[in-house]
């Protein structure tokens, strides 16, 4: 006798199970795929449920693809944070060298090549991916004749709940009389093609940075006499400058870290061999507030200045990560007790970013 359950009970009961167990329930009902599986508005549902769980996911990116001597990364590998053993995730671009988007979005991720500017939008997860096409700033300066290196930022408007791809550098780099303002490209997945956003930043960015999203958002950290952080909302896609953090005084920007916790915007200052302290950004009263402070004098015998939160861990706990030349490890830091845990080690150089598992893809 056939058990028959109503729609809104069967999407409860779906969008608590696991996105790979979901995939496999796709070709056991057609119907439950089309009719739920499939619905944008419950894949967010589902992802939102995951991410509450607490659960916390990380994709490695190898620096060498899949080329790479004794490589403990071949290309992309994801790991949830408690076990031992990576999962890789076939590839098509094994043998060749792809960097990464420091923060993932709704569970993608954004490898570019800073070679051609091709980029690849991909689910770890489901390993749906998406190649983007070059935008004009790498059709129109060679490789060999960059001065400087940008990279892209990836990230949502959470308002119209589209994704997109956004390449900003100074304007110097395409030789333009006026060095003082930059441009700035988005890629519109709806054409396929590429567009500039007028007006662009008025500020000069650092180039030895990725940009971070967090909250609808990329900031990117400023170069000059006086680093500020620029933030271009992805709704509106206009620039502003958030208030100056107080940290920021005599601070150059190789010796900031940016990351997300919460979805909200962190800074942290490295003063080496002493601490990080994380500093995070109210966007409700426009003001920053110290939250985290991590002891490095206390863990300096296995930990390097170069370190970088992930996220955080339960109430007491935060995820950072390690890489050296050597490979590179997760470590889990006890903010009451100052000590650490190593979680993962591998003797792959790979950049690492936390992700959540979802079933959201960009077709």
């Amino acid at each position: 006798m056939e058990l028959l359950l109503p729609h809104d009970v069967i999407e409860y009961i779906l969008e608590r199970l696991d996105v790979k167990t979901l995939l496999k329930f796709m070709t056991v009902s057609k119907q439950w795929k089309s009719t739920i599986i499939q619905c944008r508005s419950f894949q967010t549902r589902q992802m939102l449920r995951h991410k509450q769980s607490g659960k916390t996911h990380v994709a490695f990116v190898s620096l060498y693809g899949g080329s790479a001597r004794n490589s403990g990364i071949e290309a992309l590998r994801t790991l949830a944070v408690g076990s031992t053993v990576s999962v890789k995730i076939p590839t098509t671009w094994e043998n060749k060298f792809y960097e990464v988007c420091n923060t993932s979005c709704d569970g993608l991720i954004c490898l570019y090549n800073c070679y051609d500017g091709q980029c690849i939008v991909v689910n770890p997860t489901t390993r749906c991916h998406r190649t983007i096409p070059p935008c004009n700033y790498h059709l129109a300066v060679p490789f060999i004749t960059r001065i400087r290196q940008p990279s892209p930022g990836f990230g949502k408007d959470k308002i119209n709940g589209t994704y997109k791809v956004v390449w900003l550098y100074n304007s110097a780099e395409l030789g333009l009389k006026n060095k003082s303002i930059t441009t700035c490209e988005v890629f519109d997945f709806t054409t396929n093609a590429w567009r500039y956003i007028v007006p662009a930043s008025p500020y000069l960015i650092h180039h030895i940075q990725v940009p971070l999203y967090c909250d609808g958002s990329l900031h990117w950290l400023t170069e000059g006499d006086e680093t500020n952080v620029l933030s271009l909302d992805l709704h509106t896609e206009t620039f502003q400058v958030i208030p100056q953090p107080p940290f920021l005084h005599g601070l150059t920007t190789p010796n900031l870290i940016m990351c997300s916790f919460d979805d909200r915007l962190c800074v942290s200052p490295r003063i080496w061999l002493q601490q990080h302290v994380m500093w995070s950004f109210d966007s409700e009263d426009k003001t920053w507030k110290k939250i985290y402070s991590i002891d490095l004098k206390r863990t300096s015998s296995a930990l390097r200045d170069y370190i970088t939160p992930l996220s955080v861990l339960g109430k007491d706990k935060l995820l950072l990560y390690d890489r050296e030349f050597s490979g590179v490890q997760l470590v889990a830091y006890d903010l009451r007790t100052k000590y650490y845990d190593i979680s993962y080690k591998c003797n792959d150089n790979a950049y690492v970013l936390c992700y959540v598992p979802s079933l959201i893809s960009i077709l």
